[in-house]
């Protein structure tokens, strides 16, 4: 579909010529069509990796290969010595295992790949399209050659557009040409028969860059891989996963306890060759042999190896409970942050709102019409002193904010726009006005002007309309209309307006201004001697919930602060109303703050109005270089700076704009502050998991390694072999851990100090706790041992088999209870806390199985021992953890914010 084109070269006409399409953009059915032909508007991305290669790559642990190597000097000896059918059996079950063990590895980084992919899917972008004469908003991937799009300030250009409408299109280009300043755009056709540079095709824009300012629409030309994006890099849509702060902080922790556990393992295999009693009567390359399988079958239960595939499944599984609350999560590591945050920067609008502007109140000089109504409702009188007015009397102000205005009414109900556009075509609707004028040109509103400018064409008359901040329109205004008449704009009449707005603000009215003028096609400076009409009231009352939730936030040491570019007494009504404290601070006061200035007394700002965007990476720095964990929310383009500076950048999802978007850690699906809440809550709750299951892996692992060491030195014998230990690393450290992943945030997690969840995953009093866990188990277990010893080798073992994992099973439910969760609040975790003692029964009760283990049933006497063992296990570390220092530090209630 002239892919050889030169598009920039075209008229309007001949481009819709080429692409078969029109103004009115294509029709459902031939969009339909074109998608089949030409697929998705996505680049390619790289060869996902299959199952096979995934399972291959669990292979790729050094220790996992040790063992294979071992296992295979078992079968060198059976096959050319005295073939016992132990040995053969040894070696048969450790391949096994080590099966059993990289599948299991496997199914979780499967698992946790197919989580974040389910992510990924989710945070493709819409882009606003004409098909069948009416916009409406698609996925950027549905975009086919010949769809015209909509493109306005925040837009990521979804594909390759040859522009046909601009004004004051300027359009960020650095990522395709390098070029740090915006590119101006036109719509005018480059007459050339030179093939011009990326830079200089000043028609197009391309798939991958970002509308800076104003307006446009285009037709698409190219889609997917045969974008010039797509074409120089199909990587460029691909998100690559990097470690985490957390997976980064636990592989260090592993390398570090696994240099340990080689030189403990180090010095078992050379106890094991000289001193154990089991072997001395074997040759020395049995012994040898047997001693290595051991040293490194420690070494493999000890090396928290699972950990970070664990961590991994965590924050996923997290991410797809915070999906459920409306929150898409965009990095992993913003989890880890979540729980951390001591202060939420929101947005007023929209997100302690409810972004459903209303108009409430029309001022035409002296005279205050009410206007009824709420929400998007388009059923709604005027009153005026109580009696219905005439729509007539407000038919020129209501006309402005029904030009002035780039949102759009469906006829299904729907709405697309800004809230507060689309409540001026609601009033205007309550009037029964459409848009019939055509506009010629536009300047557009931006969080620097605050106001809008667009011309229109009225008959054989061009007419100026503005609407904007009152004091900025006010500005740009000689004249005023009162009734019929154009007056003069004294001081005197300025002044009055601006205490009505002040008034208007004071009961959290959003006031804006409306203005108009005669003008030629010609003039360029549209915006002078503009003839003000009144003023409109708009209300977006906070929403019901936000009250209680800024009170959670408080009681949990997270301060709440409000940025608003609305008037300073409409924010202080806000914020009073939804429990925010103190006064507020404008831009204009910040501007006379130095930087020094600023940094001192940002802990006492909780409000602050009339700011730009920009502000806000004023208040990020502050806040931060004060040492504090900020969460930023934005919508805009400006706001991308402040997001990507922010700990925890927040983008709205549905007013967000797509350079926001891609800037921020986190996604609000419904633009919600509750969601935020939500998602701290999930974060903290995240946390705390992966500190219950680093703190089980490691005090688990520590235990062993004291009663595979202690048991060769006391006992001159191997209490658990090489088989066993393999065994119990599946078994325990496997659904367990996983399951333990799956627990629900405590009912208190919200009144925790942020504190709490801003220090390392293992204090020094969690070292503690483990070794302590360690010690008291493999005391047990050495004890039961030797209680059994005089039985013969495969009973003792088995008791030492059955209660070493009894033991850490029972561990779950230790930490469990230090984190006070109830004990049936996760029923996954008893049931791969019961599946794995029953495959532990297994081992010994199948004969099958025991023979294959070589342990012994074991009696009625020996779970006597195991449960007096449990319980005293219990007793005694309930008795000792207060000796290991206080735990009030990790979970002290916040101190209130005032």
């Amino acid at each position: 579909m002239g892919q050889d084109k030169q598009h920039y070269s075209l008229t309007s006409e001949e481009l819709f010529h080429l692409l078969q399409t029109s103004d009115q953009g294509l029709s459902t059915e031939e969009a339909t069509r074109r998608l089949k032909d030409v697929g998705f508007n996505e680049i390619t991305a790289k060869e996902k990796i299959s199952p096979l290669t995934l399972f291959l790559s669990q292979f790729h642990n050094n220790l996992i290969l040790i063992l294979l190597a071992a296992a295979g000097l078992i079968f060198f000896v059976w096959y050319f010595g005295e073939r016992e059918q132990s040995d053969l059996v040894e070696a048969a079950l450790i391949l096994g295992i080590v099966v059993l063990i990289t599948v299991l590895g496997f199914l979780q980084e499967w698992k946790a790949e197919r989580a974040i992919d389910a992510l990924k899917k989710l945070l493709a972008f819409n882009a606003k399209v004409v098909r069948n004469g009416h916009q409406k908003s698609i996925a950027v991937k549905e975009l086919v050659p010949g769809d015209v799009v909509i493109l306005e300030e925040g837009t990521k250009i979804p594909a390759d557009i040859r522009l046909i409408g601009v004004a004051n299109l300027t359009i960020n280009e650095a990522s395709l040409t390098g070029e740090s300043v915006p590119a101006t755009k036109s719509a005018e056709p480059l007459r050339t028969t030179k093939h011009l540079q990326h830079g200089d095709q000043i028609n197009m824009s391309f798939s991958g860059t970002e509308v800076t300012n104003g307006r446009g629409t285009g037709v698409v030309v190219q889609t997917g891989n045969h974008t010039e994006m797509g074409k120089i890099a199909k990587s460029v849509a691909e998100v690559e996963e990097e470690p985490t702060p957390i997976q980064r902080r636990l592989d260090k922790i592993g390398k570090t306890i696994g240099w340990v556990v080689i030189g403990v393992a180090v010095v078992v295999f050379l106890f094991i060759v000289f001193f154990a009693a089991e072997f001395m009567g074997e040759p020395l390359l049995t012994r040898v042999i047997h001693s290595f399988i051991a040293a490194v079958s420690l070494a493999v239960a000890a090396i928290p190896e699972g950990l970070p595939a664990v961590v991994t499944i965590s924050l996923a599984l997290g991410t797809q409970r915070m999906l459920k609350r409306n929150v898409l999560v965009r990095r992993l590591n913003a989890v880890e942050t979540l729980g951390s945050t001591d202060v939420i920067c929101a947005d007023k609008t929209g997100t302690l709102t409810k972004g459903e502007m209303t108009a409430k109140e029309i001022v035409l000089d002296s005279n205050v019409y009410e206007v009824t109504g709420t929400g998007y409702e388009r059923t709604g009188k005027f009153h005026l002193n109580g009696r219905d007015a005439a729509p007539k009397e407000l038919e020129l102000i209501l006309t402005i904010g029904l030009h002035a205005n780039d949102a759009d009414l469906e006829p299904d109900g729907s709405v697309l726009g800004d809230p507060t556009e689309v409540a001026l075509l609601v009033a205007a609707s309550k009037a029964g006005l459409t848009s019939q004028e055509k506009r010629i040109s536009e300047i557009p509103f931006n969080s620097e002007r605050k106001m809008m400018s667009v011309v229109v064409e009225q008959g054989k008359q061009f007419v100026v309309m503005s609407k904007g901040a009152p004091e900025i329109l006010l500005k740009h205004c000689s004249k005023i209309q009162i009734g019929s008449k154009v007056l003069p704009l004294t001081a005197a009449k300025r002044k009055v307006l601006l205490d009505k707005t002040e008034e208007m603000s004071a009961r959290a009215l959003r006031t804006l201004g409306f203005a108009y003028s005669k003008t030629s096609p010609h003039e360029k400076d549209v915006e002078k001697d503009l003839i003000f009409v009144g003023l409109m009231g708009l209300i977006d009352p906070p929403r019901t919930e936000i009250a209680p939730l800024v009170t959670q936030c408080h009681a949990s040491g997270i301060r709440v602060i409000m940025i608003t570019g609305d008037h300073a007494a409409t924010a202080e009504a806000v914020a009073k109303e939804i429990g925010v404290p103190g006064e507020a601070k404008t831009g204009e006061e910040l501007d006379a703050m130095d930087a020094g200035e600023f940094e001192k007394t940002v802990g006492a700002i909780n409000v602050y109005a009339r700011v730009n965007p920009g502000f806000k990476m004023r208040i990020v720095e502050a806040l931060k270089r004060n040492g504090h964990i900020v969460a930023m929310t934005g919508d805009g383009v400006n706001d991308a700076p402040a997001l990507k500076k922010a700990d925890i950048g927040i983008a709205m999802g549905i007013t967000g704009t797509d350079v926001a978007k891609e800037a921020s850690d986190m996604v609000l699906l419904d633009d919600h502050f509750a969601s935020i809440v939500a998602a701290i809550e999930e974060g903290r709750g995240i946390y705390d998991n992966i500190r219950k299951f680093v703190n089980y892996l490691l005090s688990c692992n520590i235990g062993e390694v004291i009663v595979v060491f202690l048991g060769v030195l006391l006992f001159r014998d191997i209490l658990l072999t090489a088989t066993m230990l393999l065994w119990i690393n599946v078994v325990t450290d496997g659904l367990p851990a996983i399951a333990l992943g799956l627990d629900p945030p405590e009912q208190s997690i919200l009144r925790a100090s942020p504190k709490r969840f801003q220090g390392e995953i293992i204090t020094r009093r969690l070292w503690k706790e483990m070794i302590l866990f360690g010690v008291l188990i493999s005391a047990g277990i050495l004890g039961i041992f030797g209680l059994n010893v005089h039985e013969g080798q495969e009973e003792a073992r088995a008791t030492a088999f059955i209660a070493i994992v009894l033991l850490e099973l029972i561990r779950l439910f230790h930490i469990r209870s230090e984190h006070k969760t109830p004990f049936f609040s996760n029923p996954w975790l008893l049931v791969a806390v019961g599946s794995s003692l029953l495959l532990q029964l297994a081992i010994v009760y199948l004969p099958v199985m025991s023979r294959v283990f070589r342990v012994a049933h074991v009696d009625a006497l020996d779970w006597v021992y195991f449960i007096a063992t449990g319980m005293l296990t219990w007793i005694v570390f309930q008795l000792l953890l207060p000796l290991l220092g206080s735990r009030e530090k990790e979970t002290v209630a916040a101190k209130p914010v005032t």
